[in-house]
C-alpha cells in the first residue's frame, strides 16, 4: 500500500473521533472557543481528507460567549447506529482551578451535512463524552468524571450510564468502570465490542508530552476492566526524539477489508523550547489484533511518522496557495470566536468581507476576528483593508493569533487627533494581565485609501509588511517570535492551553460604535522550508 507522512489533519485538529459508514470515513475534532463548533473531515482512502462541515452552527446548539481561552468544545465523539449520525460534545465554561464546569450534549442528523438537531443535554459530571451503540440496541454514554476534592484523584475515572434515545435522557445507575493506570489523568474514553469483549480506549498522562493511549477490556460493559499487557498501546512519553510527540487521545476504525487503524492526537514541536505552533494535530497508525484478542499498534507503542494506508495523498493540494474571495460567502476554512450571532460581527456582500468592530482583541464575549488555521511551519498571508479609523480606540487589520494572551496585530488605527496610522501590537506570553507592547513606532498614513497588509512566517521568524495603494510592500517593525503562538506559551501553566495558531482579519471598536472594516480578499501561501525536518520527511 502507499505510504503517507503524518499528520493526516495538519494544524489545530485535536481529539480525533473516527467513523466509517460504507466506504466513507469521517473524523470529528475539537474546536474549543472557535465557532462554528466541531470540524468534520471526510475521506474515502484515509490519505486525503476534506473539511465538509461544522455541525454546531446556531445558538441553540452552542453559545460560547464568556468561555475562557481553550474552553468551549472539547473532544467530540461521532458515531453512526445504522440509521443516523450521532455527535456528543462538551461545552467547557471553566477549566482552571479546582472546579470544572463542563456541560455535555448530544445532537443527531440523517446526513453528515445536516441539518443537525437541537441538542439534548446529558450531564455535567466531567468531560470527553462518548456514545456507544451496543448490538442489543441499547446506547451508553461514557465520560471522565471530575472530583474537585482530589479524593484520591481529580480525574476520578470513567463513568458509564445508559442513554434512552427515545426519552432523550440518561437513565439507570451511574458506575465508575475504570480508574486508569499509574500514569493518571484518565480521560477521552471510547467503547467498542469485539469477540464478546467490551474494549475501553482512554487517554492518560495529560495532553502534553506524557500523553498516551491506554487500552482495557471486560466481558461485561460495566466491568471490571483489565488493562492491556502493554498498558499504553501508543505513546511518545519515553521517546523524546520521536518526530510525533504528545501522542494520545485516540479512536479505532476498520477498513472494509478488515484492516484496523488508530487515529490519535499528536504534536510536532519546534525550537529548543519544544513549542507546537501548529497545535495538536491528528495522525494515523496501523494496528492489528493479536491472537490474545488485544489490539497492538504496528511498530508501537511509539507512533510512526510514515504509515501505509489505502490511498495516495495529493501533496500538491497541501502546498497550494489559497486565495480567498467572498463572492460565495465566508470560505469554510475560516472561523470566528465564541459568538453564534455572526451577523453582529461580520457580513459578506458584494464579494467583500465587512467586519464590524466590537470588543477588544482580548474579549471572551464578542469580538470581530475571522481567521484560518496555520497548517504549515512557514507561510505568507496577505489582505487589503479599507478602514476609516477615527481615534485610537478604533482599529482593523491583520493578526497572527493564538489567544488573548498571545497574538500579534498590525492594525490601521488613528491617533487622538484623528490622524490615521499603522500600529503594530504584540501580546507575548502575558497571562494573566494580557500586557500589550508596541514593537515599532507608529507609521502615519493618509486618512483615506486602502492599505495592503501582509506577514511572513519562516519557522519562528515573523515579519509584518504594509503598502499603500500603488506601492510595494515594505517591512514594518522587527522580526518577531512566532513560536509563542503555541500551546506551550498559551496559558499560565505548562500545557494548560489546547488550540493552535491562526492568521486572519480583525476589527475592534472600543467606542462601541461598530465601525465597519472592509476586506477585499485574503491569501494564505504555504512556503517550503528545507531546514524544517518535518517538511524534509514529507517530501521524501
Amino acid at each position: 500500500m502507499p505510504q503517507i507522512t503524518n499528520p493526516i489533519l495538519p494544524g489545530f485538529n485535536p481529539d480525533p473521533s473516527i467513523l466509517r459508514v460504507g466506504d466513507d470515513y469521517y473524523i470529528a475534532t475539537s474546536t474549543f472557543e472557535w465557532f462554528p463548533g466541531v470540524q468534520i473531515h471526510h475521506s474515502r482512502d484515509l490519505a486525503n481528507w476534506e473539511l465538509v462541515t461544522r455541525p454546531l452552527t446556531r445558538k441553540a446548539q452552542l453559545d460560547m460567549r464568556g468561555d475562557p481561552d481553550s474552553c468551549g468544545v472539547w473532544a467530540p465523539c461521532l458515531t453512526h447506529d445504522g440509521e443516523k449520525f450521532w455527535l456528543v460534545y462538551t461545552d467547557v465554561k471553566r477549566k482552571d482551578g479546582s472546579f470544572k464546569d463542563a456541560h455535555n450534549y448530544i445532537v443527531w442528523a440523517d446526513r453528515i451535512e445536516g441539518p443537525w438537531s437541537d441538542p439534548v443535554y446529558t450531564n455535567s459530571s466531567g468531560f470527553d463524552p462518548s456514545l456507544f451503540h451496543d448490538d442489543d440496541g441499547r446506547k451508553w454514554i461514557v465520560n471522565m468524571i471530575w472530583d474537585h476534592r482530589t479524593r484520591p484523584l481529580k480525574f476520578a475515572g470513567i463513568a458509564l450510564q445508559e442513554f434512552d434515545a427515545k426519552a432523550g435522557r440518561l437513565v439507570g445507575r451511574i458506575k465508575n468502570i475504570y480508574q486508569g493506570t499509574d500514569l493518571k489523568l484518565v480521560e477521552g474514553p471510547h467503547l467498542y465490542k469485539r469477540n464478546g469483549w467490551y474494549y475501553l480506549l482512554t487517554a492518560e498522562g495529560g495532553t502534553a508530552y506524557d500523553h498516551a493511549c491506554t487500552f482495557a477490556r471486560s466481558r461485561n460493559i460495566d466491568g471490571p476492566y483489565e488493562t492491556h499487557p502493554q498498558k499504553h498501546i501508543l505513546t511518545s512519553k519515553d521517546a523524546p526524539l520521536a518526530a510525533l510527540q504528545r501522542a494520545g487521545h485516540g479512536d479505532i476504525v476498520e477498513t472494509p477489508e478488515g484492516k484496523t487503524y488508530l487515529v490519535h492526537l499528536t504534536g510536532r514541536p519546534t525550537t529548543q523550547e519544544r513549542r507546537c505552533v501548529l497545535g495538536r494535530e491528528t495522525a494515523i497508525q496501523e494496528a492489528y489484533w493479536g491472537d490474545d484478542d488485544w489490539l497492538y499498534v504496528k511498530n508501537g507503542p511509539v507512533p510512526s511518522l510514515h504509515v501505509e494506508v489505502p490511498g495516495t495523498r495529493d501533496e500538491a493540494k497541501y502546498w497550494a496557495e489559497q486565495r480567498y474571495t467572498f463572492e460565495n460567502g465566508l470560505p469554510i476554512d475560516f472561523q470566528w470566536l465564541r459568538t453564534p450571532e455572526a451577523d453582529r460581527i461580520f457580513r459578506v456582500e458584494g464579494g467583500r468581507l465587512t467586519l464590524f468592530g466590537r470588543e477588544s482583541i482580548g474579549s471572551w464575549f464578542e469580538q470581530a476576528l475571522v481567521a484560518r488555521r496555520q497548517q504549515h511551519f512557514s507561510y505568507d498571508a496577505e489582505t487589503v483593508v479599507d478602514f476609516k479609523a477615527t481615534d485610537e480606540r478604533t482599529m482593523a487589520g491583520l493578526t497572527a493569533y493564538y489567544s488573548r494572551y498571545n497574538f500579534f496585530y498590525l492594525a490601521v488605527t488613528a491617533h487622538a487627533d484623528g490622524q490615521r496610522e499603522l500600529l503594530l501590537m504584540s501580546s507575548e506570553i502575558s497571562w494573566p494581565d494580557g500586557n500589550l507592547t508596541f514593537p515599532a513606532a507608529p507609521v502615519q498614513i493618509p486618512n483615506e485609501g486602502k492599505v495592503r497588509l501582509a506577514l511572513t512566517i519562516r519557522g519562528r521568524k515573523l515579519q509584518f509588511f504594509y503598502a499603500l495603494e500603488g506601492q510595494d510592500l515594505q517591512p514594518i517593525g522587527p522580526v518577531l517570535d512566532a513560536s509563542i503562538l503555541s500551546d506551550e506559551c498559551g496559558g499560565h501553566q505548562a500545557h494548560g492551553s489546547f488550540t493552535g495558531a491562526f492568521v486572519g482579519m480583525a476589527a475592534h471598536d472600543l467606542n462601541g460604535t461598530a465601525s465597519p472594516a472592509v476586506f477585499d480578499y485574503f491569501t494564505y501561501r504555504p512556503q517550503h522550508d528545507p531546514s524544517d525536518r518535518y517538511e524534509v520527511d514529507s517530501l521524501r
